[in-house]
């Protein structure tokens, strides 16, 4: 059995929507029983995938994640934005995108952020006189801001995978995650301008004194969280663990964490965080089995002898990772794609660091397209709208999105700015 019907299977089988983790397994145990590999090779491959130290982080950037959504902390970042963004014409555009990056210095995933800012957001803009759609596709569009900006899950995996380090790739997507929020908020700038009735209010010194005082507590989850990995206090993990604690005292300090309401928190986490392992475990094995068949050097040799350029090597690889992104969820494609393609972009000289970003913000628009679309299922489900409605609605936000990924991949100095000054 070749590697090639290994991937026609999972193709055929994610095609008649098997769970991704299952649509991965079943082919790879298919290939290992047929090649005589045994059963507890197949076992020990797959969990030792999962048997990291830095993939701790997850686990525990998911529980902070969890956490700010159940205690109150998304509430008051949304009331400090509305406050400092709400003069502007089409101010809750903008008070989206804010949240957004706001809430990403705390969640890790983006549909962690689009699953608790979707309830709040898209019904405080449709009331205020937002199309509907324009509010689904800014609230998708603005979700993939947390995945980017650190703490930031896709970058603990690639980190973990690509055998770089997870503090500089940590501070080479804070650039990446401000222009895309720029580029939306630009988009939201055009489109108001157009919208006369959408004039903002501006806040009173008091609203503004109560919205800041009620921000400073959460606040101090970034601080803790990237100040302590970009200064070599914590590794990604203890600032995880920190950051979790840390969290869960302000549920307690603001009156929000009940023993029911911690149930749901661990509950929720662990389910979010076994969905991820068991795709981590399973794309562990697959990997082994593109190894063992020499596909990362067959695609190597491909695309070697298909150009010298490495302008034309990252297009390529930014069409395979869209089209790839549409398809399987990122934390799959990460596992599956980034031992393939990175010695291939080590060749053409293309630095691993910046190599994540691009394979990262490729894939986070990935969960903006049909037909996987992580991120327009959750907001569908969220806001009780069809899913045809939710990216007719984010469809426009591509552009953007699309242009800024172009720039990070052919401007690297966009990355690798941050972590050259800081030394990583």
């Amino acid at each position: 059995m070749s590697a090639g019907l290994v991937l026609l299977g999972i193709v055929v089988l994610l095609a008649l929507r098997v769970p991704i983790a299952f649509a991965i397994l079943g082919p790879s145990l298919a290939y290992m029983l047929l090649t005589d590999q045994s059963t507890g090779l197949s076992l020990r491959t797959a969990t030792q995938e999962i048997n990291s130290f830095p993939l701790l982080a997850i686990p525990l950037f998911i529980l902070v994640g969890v956490a700010a959504n159940h205690t109150g902390i998304a509430d008051r970042i949304f009331g400090f934005a509305q406050v400092l963004l709400g003069r502007l014409r089409g101010s809750l555009g903008y008070v989206n995108i804010g949240v957004s990056v706001g809430f990403s210095w705390v969640s890790g995933t983006a549909l962690a952020d689009v699953a608790g800012m979707g309830k709040m957001l898209v019904p405080a803009m449709t009331d205020r006189g937002y199309p509907r759609r324009f509010a689904l596709g800014l609230t998708a569009a603005s979700s993939l801001i947390s995945p980017i900006m650190p703490p930031s899950i896709p970058a603990i995996v690639y980190a973990s995978v690509a055998a770089v380090s997870t503090a500089a790739l940590f501070a080479a997507a804070v650039v990446p995650a401000f222009l895309v929020a720029a580029g939306l908020a630009l988009a939201v700038h055009l489109w108001a301008r157009k919208q006369p009735h959408l004039a903002g209010e501006r806040a009173t010194a008091g609203e503004v004194r109560t919205a800041v005082v009620r921000v400073l507590g959460p606040l101090g989850a970034p601080l803790i969280l990237l100040g302590g990995i970009l200064s070599g206090l914590f590794t990604p993990t203890e600032a995880a663990a920190v950051g979790a604690a840390y969290v869960l005292g302000l549920g307690l300090l603001y009156r929000r964490l009940d023993p029911r309401t911690l149930w749901r928190i661990l509950v929720e986490t662990a389910t979010t965080t076994a969905s991820i392992a068991i795709v981590l475990a399973a794309s562990g094995l697959l990997g082994w089995i593109l190894a063992r068949e020499r596909v990362p050097q067959d695609i190597a040799s491909f695309l070697l002898a298909l150009t010298d350029s490495p302008i034309v090597f990252l297009l390529l690889v930014n069409l395979v990772l869209i089209l790839l992104g549409t398809v399987l969820e990122p934390v799959a494609a990460l596992m599956i794609a980034v031992p393939v393609l990175l010695p291939v972009a080590a060749q053409f000289g293309v630095d691993p660091v910046h190599f994540g970003i691009i394979v990262i913000v490729n894939l986070m628009i990935g969960l903006l397209t049909p037909p996987i679309g992580g991120v327009l299922f959750v907001l569908g489900s969220a806001t009780r709208s069809p899913m045809h409605e939710v990216f007719r609605g984010t469809a426009p936000f591509l552009v953007p999105l699309l242009l800024i990924l172009v720039l990070l991949t052919f401007v690297p100095d966009l990355v690798l700015f941050l972590p050259r000054y800081l030394g990583l």
